[in-house]
């Protein structure tokens, strides 16, 4: 929400053709006075015009419409807020990387629970899920990852998250989850702990829960050249698996955010996969 603006302090930017970003949805509230609202082309030509005021309040602007203010009422207050979709929050909101794609779309139809993000990053996936009412625990290795995540945390007073330092090598989780997600975590983690953190992981999962992991491979078609610690083999993740109902399991192409010497993303096959404990 930004400040309450009056018809002197109004935006000049206000009353020229501008639109909203891609994702990103206005909302005009109008405490005073009144306003004439034109809807545009782009090419600036007036589709239609309308008055608004107290009474009759401006409806959403959509993402990238072309608007501008006409006319202010010399009494005229209002406020302007911005609103997008959740997972579009912290990118919009933080620059942080947008929520994960998977985690959108296993949070479709897992029911809301008690998650465990095992190596929350910056906690674009955490933030994202207690937007959604999941009562989240984000671990992560780095101080600065964590401390920065609290004090998000702390200025929005986010009760259903709490954010602490753990090594995931340790593979000694305590507690009882319905969630636990680990996306592009594991290739940085030691190759010889796999096997006890994935473990560690199926023991703390909940008999009806559920675990989400993304994680590079490197194949005969893909080989991988990042300096990873770990990479996964063709069906290995699966094995581990076998008990569990596979509600997704896929070893699809994918890109870094790393380039390669001639600018383009790298391509690589990750592992993904979404089991359910059983």
């Amino acid at each position: 929400m930004l400040p309450i603006w009056d018809a002197q302090n109004l935006p000049p930017s206000f009353s020229e053709k501008h639109n909203t970003q891609a994702g990103t949805w206005a909302k005009l509230h109008i405490i005073a006075g009144s306003l004439d609202f034109e809807m545009l082309t782009e090419q600036g030509e007036v589709i239609s015009r309308h008055h608004y005021d107290i009474e009759h309040q401006p409806p959403f602007v959509l993402p990238q419409q072309w608007h501008r203010i006409a006319k202010v009422s010399n009494d005229l207050q209002c406020q302007l807020a911005f609103y997008c979709q959740p997972e579009d929050y912290t990118h919009k909101k933080y620059q942080m990387t947008k929520t994960h794609s998977e985690v959108v779309s296993a949070c479709q139809f897992i029911p809301r629970g008690r998650v465990l993000d095992l190596g929350c990053g910056s906690g674009r996936n955490s933030l994202y899920l207690q937007r959604l009412g999941f009562d989240v625990e984000a671990v992560d290795k780095s101080q600065s990852s964590i401390e920065n995540l609290q004090q998000i945390i702390t200025n929005e007073n986010l009760p259903r998250i709490n954010a602490t330092i753990y090594d995931i090598n340790q593979a000694n989780l305590k507690g009882e989850y319905d969630l636990i997600i680990s996306t592009v975590v594991m290739m940085f983690l030691q190759p010889d702990k796999i096997p006890d953190i994935i473990h560690n992981m199926q023991q703390v999962t909940q008999y009806g829960g559920y675990n989400l992991i993304v994680c590079a491979m490197s194949t005969d078609d893909y080989p991988c050249s990042i300096g990873f610690s770990f990479t996964f083999k063709k069906q290995e993740l699966l094995n581990y698996y076998q008990d569990w109902e596979i509600i997704k399991y896929n070893e699809d192409i994918g890109q870094l955010h790393k380039t390669d010497i001639h600018g383009n993303r790298i391509k690589l096959r990750f592992a993904t996969l979404l089991a359910r404990k059983r």
